[in-house]
């Protein structure tokens, strides 16, 4: 019976194990954005301090393995469970020291975890365990407890727990491993009560923890983002933040500034009319993103218009800006529209199997700041576009800052290129954003932009829609090769001219 009890164990500390490095490469993509080498650091450095822990394990003595095994599980179960709070309180509040603590956290947490299991089989040898019965037993329960967690973590844990209660719940698993480890060893345990008491102790913090974690959460976003929190969700794609100041409603998508609705009507305006005013015979239009519905709205008042589809990944995303009556005013309801159908589907596989044409395309995708995010930027997916265009139709594209991060916009520009369209980039100053860009594209058409608008503007007209497509000399043209899969130089290319600014 004792040696199963130790066999389970081995399943429960791998979960948690994983479930505590998965935690860390999360929440660092969520605060400092998805990297390739912070994912790589943070699993270099996770198994190399298990290696440093598996190594030091051999300094226990036989007769204190159990004792020791279970002071790990309060220390893991104590470290582990409020990293994530730890790690997001302190970027909220002195974002400075965050990069160190990390690291030290997930090293901290590796060498603990890296003890565990060599503790564990060498109690399973001390009952006579068989070698060849030991190693399998140990490394199948060992897999299949981060088989478990691997697929738990983003379609259950994450999207509903959020990695704050995540990180207590794990804490609490490995500290009910050392509780139910005192239990039945009790007898071959020393100082019993001691370790008792310490893990009941560490034990109500994690609890209190978990039931203290949403305002926790409030209380670190208000330190991020400095106004009111009025809406906020973590679905199974991002974290979506609504904030309100007075009058300025923002949208933040992974921490991330999507819109201010004081100056967005500049942007969208940008977005979306010197594609509309240059086709008068458009009738079908297609949104890729945009599941604010802010370029939706724009789109809306040309009357000759007459169906709209809107591809937008996250159903939380449409949800919220389609039922909550402050947010659907910011859009004029436009998903209520008739004209208008929703479809909660990854754009490039909706585009694979759909055969729709249309007359214009409006592609409003987050900034290229993951590789799921930069696949959307690539020579695939601009020809999965252009083969749903009017040959005469154009389609925009969000691309940057041309003045901030001059590699990528002009990178995406060669990227429509290369797939065989015209391109016309012009650039928008959007006082939250600074000077944005934008990119015109089309198969044939020989686009001029418009000098004038039939629908009422807040922003464009012949003047500023003339200097928009002038760049001044600091925003010259860059010779970038195109945006392909298997590189995803965008990607790079992103992160590079945004590290480059911000401080």
């Amino acid at each position: 019976m004792n040696k199963k009890i130790l066999i389970l164990s081995v399943f429960v500390v791998a979960s948690c194990g994983l479930a505590y490095e998965l935690i860390a490469g999360a929440m660092s993509s969520y605060l400092l954005g998805d990297s390739i080498l912070q994912f790589s650091t943070i699993i270099g450095c996770y198994l190399f301090a298990m290696g440093v822990g598996a190594h030091f394990s051999k300094y226990v003595r036989d007769d204190d393995v159990l004792s020791r095994f279970v002071d790990i599980e309060l220390a893991v179960g104590l470290i582990g469970g409020l990293s994530a709070a730890i790690l997001f309180m302190t970027f909220s509040w002195m974002a400075a020291p965050f990069r160190t603590l990390l690291y030290v956290m997930v090293f901290l947490i590796g060498a603990l975890v890296g003890m565990e299991v060599p503790l564990v089989m060498r109690a399973l040898n001390s009952r006579q365990t068989e070698f060849s019965e030991l190693v399998s037993r140990v490394l199948t329960f060992d897999y299949l407890g981060a088989l478990a967690v691997s697929l738990l973590f983003p379609l259950v844990l994450s999207p509903y727990l959020g990695l704050v209660r995540t990180g207590f719940l794990f804490g609490m698993l490995n500290v009910g491993v050392g509780l139910w480890t005192i239990y039945v060893f009790r007898a071959e345990l020393k100082n019993l009560t001691g370790r008792f008491l310490r893990a009941c102790a560490v034990l109500l913090l994690l609890v209190t923890g978990f039931a203290m974690s949403d305002r926790m959460v409030a209380w670190g976003e208000h330190g991020l983002f400095g106004d009111q929190i009025v809406y906020s969700t973590t679905t199974p794609y991002q974290r979506l933040v609504i904030t309100r100041w007075k009058d300025d409603t923002r949208l933040y998508i992974n921490g991330n500034l999507q819109f201010s609705s004081r100056d967005e009507y500049r942007y969208h305006e940008a977005l979306v009319h010197p594609v509309l005013e240059a086709l008068p015979w458009a009738r079908r239009v297609l949104v890729l993103g945009g599941g604010d519905g802010l370029a939706l709205r724009e789109i809306l008042r040309y009357p000759h218009i007459e169906h709209v589809t809107v591809v937008d990944l996250d159903p939380a995303m449409t949800a919220a800006f389609t039922t909550r009556p402050e947010l659907a005013k910011l859009n004029n309801n436009a998903f209520s529209d008739k004209r208008v159908t929703v479809v909660n589907a990854d754009a490039a596989v909706w585009l694979r199997n759909n055969g729709d044409m249309f007359d214009a395309a409006i592609v409003d995708f987050p900034d290229p700041s993951s590789f799921a995010l930069g696949k959307l930027d690539s020579v695939p997916f601009y020809d999965l576009v252009k083969k749903h265009l009017a040959a005469k139709g154009l389609m925009v594209v969000q691309s940057t800052s041309p003045f901030f991060a001059p590699h990528a916009y002009w990178t995406i520009n060669s990227t429509l290129r290369e797939v065989g369209m015209r391109t016309w980039p012009y650039h928008a100053y959007v006082p939250s954003f600074g000077e944005w860009g934008f990119i015109l594209a089309s198969p044939q058409l020989d686009y001029v932009p418009p000098t004038t608008y039939r629908l009422p503007m807040r922003y464009l007209n012949a003047d500023t829609t003339r200097e928009m497509f002038i760049f001044p000399p600091d925003m010259q043209p860059l010779p970038m090769a195109p945006n392909r899969l298997n590189t995803q130089s965008l990607v790079h290319e992103f992160e590079q001219d945004w590290n480059r600014v911000i401080r």
